[in-house]
C-alpha cells in the first residue's frame, strides 16, 4: 500500500529512532531493495505486529500522554530551568506538576522528599501493626494493676508517635500544595 493511501485511511503514528551512522548506512542499503527506509520500516513493523495486536486499545503500552508544546523566551526558559532544577525536575515535569496541581490539586515531590514520605509511611505501617498487636493482646488477656498500666502507657506512646507522623505528612502535603499554588 502506498504511503499516501495509508495516511488517507486513518491517523498514523510517527516513529523516530536513533542509530549509529554505520547501522543507518547498512539499513539504508538493505532498505533500498524494499522501497526505501519508510516502507521497509513499515513492513518490519507489520511483520512484528500481527493484526490481532492492533485490537488492543491504545496499544500494549496504553494510550500515550498528550504532548504540550510551549514556547518561551530565553529568559523565561532559564527561569524555568532554575526552578525545575531546584526540585530535581525537568522543564516538562515541572510544568506538568504545575498543571496537575491547578487542575487536580495533586502534589508533586522531588525524589528525595518522596523517599522520606515512603519511609514515613513504612513507619506508620509498623506502628499500626504494633498497635493492632497490643489491642489484640489487651482484648484477649485479663490484666490487672501494673501490667495493664504498662500496656496502656505503651499504647498511648504509640498513639502519640502515630499522631506526630501524621502531622508531619499533613505538613509535607500542605507545603507542597502551597508551593505549586504560589508558583504562578
Amino acid at each position: 500500500m502506498a504511503a499516501a493511501g495509508l495516511y488517507a485511511e486513518r491517523s498514523v503514528a510517527n516513529f523516530n529512532v536513533r542509530v549509529a551512522d554505520g547501522m543507518a548506512a547498512r539499513f539504508d542499503a538493505w532498505a533500498a531493495g524494499q522501497g526505501g527506509r519508510s516502507p521497509a520500516l513499515r513492513h518490519l513493523i507489520e511483520a512484528a505486529c500481527p493484526p490481532a495486536a492492533a485490537a488492543l486499545p491504545g496499544g500494549p503500552l496504553g494510550p500515550r500522554p498528550v504532548k504540550l508544546t510551549v514556547r518561551l523566551t530565553a529568559r523565561d526558559a532559564e527561569g524555568l530551568d532554575a526552578v525545575a532544577g531546584e526540585l530535581g525536575l525537568t522543564r516538562s515535569a515541572w510544568s506538568a506538576a504545575l498543571i496537575r496541581r491547578s487542575l487536580q490539586g495533586r502534589p508533586t515531590f522531588r525524589r528525595s522528599d518522596e523517599l522520606v514520605l515512603l519511609a514515613t509511611l513504612s513507619e506508620l505501617r509498623r506502628i499500626g501493626v504494633n498497635v493492632n498487636q497490643m489491642a489484640r493482646a489487651l482484648n484477649t488477656a485479663v490484666l490487672e494493676g501494673r501490667v495493664l498500666d504498662t500496656q496502656l502507657i505503651a499504647v498511648d506512646g504509640l498513639r502519640r508517635e502515630l499522631r506526630a507522623h501524621l502531622h508531619g505528612l499533613r505538613e509535607a502535603f500542605e507545603g507542597n500544595l502551597t508551593y505549586w499554588a504560589t508558583s504562578l
